[in-house]
């Protein structure tokens, strides 16, 4: 392990993985027929571009994959998806871990044996500028899929929805959450977040970012409250997660690519693969510097 491994690992005891449904300079997509995707019991309703995406991939037709998938396959079967949609956008996986992306993929790995939780948000900004019409759906459609598939129960799923019947997804809800799941989780137990709704980017405070910007998500009481940066996500909900406990996370909204700030990034860019390891969450001399390394892979069709 090198000595850069050993000090994430201090500073993130946790294997964090998060699924992003573009890089953060791009747009997510919000889509008005899911039934295009194949989902489960759309209803004609809506669904985010990504939720879909990952949806199409892992519970196609409310039917798990007959084969283990890798994470690259997932990624490269997204942006299939999303292609043959007429979507531009580009999956990405960032993880707390330098994980080996060909080797199956787990939301919940063999040896977990705790709790299994999750914290699902869907905002829609009803009577809002830029009201979205797919959020909600999503997380009716992942709740669905943690229970059915991974045997997650109802009753330790906090739903974050802005539809007047679930907890409000307020700045201070969701703060609240993240805060709390930290507190709940220990070693063996599983948790998988999930958001649907804006994003956006603000000014970096504190110069960690190369491209000049936080990354944040966008609660419903946005104008009143603020925006949630990635800076506050990783020190409220990722620092303090537990050695041992294991989050998925899918974050279906713009500029999603790094707004956990974890250290690693696998994007699936055509035929090229970027590891990207971020100095910049380190206290250590070589912080705010970055090193990229590209591996140039062929990916094999599937």
């Amino acid at each position: 392990m090198s000595d850069f491994d050993a000090q994430v690992q201090k500073l993130i005891p946790a294997e964090v993985n998060m699924i992003s449904g573009s890089h953060d300079s791009q747009t997510s997509a919000d889509v008005y027929n899911v039934s295009q995707f194949q989902l489960p019991d759309p209803k004609g309703r809506a669904g985010g571009a990504c939720t879909s995406a990952v949806l199409k991939v892992l519970y196609n037709d409310s039917q798990e994959p007959s084969e283990q998938l890798t994470w690259v396959t997932l990624l490269r079967r997204m942006r299939s998806v999303l292609n043959s949609m007429g979507f531009d956008q580009i999956p990405q996986l960032t993880s707390s871990r330098m994980i080996d992306v060909n080797k199956p993929m787990y939301i919940v790995p063999p040896n977990a044996n705790g709790m299994k939780r999750a914290i699902l948000i869907g905002i829609n900004y009803t009577g809002q500028r830029g009201q979205l019409s797919g959020c909600h759906n999503d997380v009716d459609n992942i709740s669905e899929y943690l229970q059915k598939v991974h045997g997650f129960e109802a009753t330790n799923m906090l739903r974050l929805v802005d539809n007047g019947v679930d907890h409000a997804p307020t700045h201070a809800n969701i703060m609240s959450a993240f805060s709390r799941i930290g507190d709940y989780s220990k070693a063996g137990d599983v948790v998988f977040l999930h958001y649907s709704g804006h994003g956006s980017r603000v000014p970096d405070r504190d110069g960690d970012e190369d491209d000049g910007y936080d990354e944040t998500l966008v609660p419903v009481d946005f104008e009143r409250s603020g925006q949630i940066v990635d800076d506050d996500i990783l020190r409220k909900l990722v620092k303090p997660l537990a050695a041992g406990v294991t989050m998925t996370c899918l974050m279906d909204c713009c500029h999603s690519g790094t707004v956990l700030d974890l250290p690693y990034r696998f994007t699936a860019d055509g035929d090229v693969w970027v590891r990207d390891q971020s100095f910049g969450l380190l206290a250590s001399p070589e912080a705010g510097l970055a090193l990229c390394c590209c591996l140039a892979l062929l990916l094999d069709s599937f």
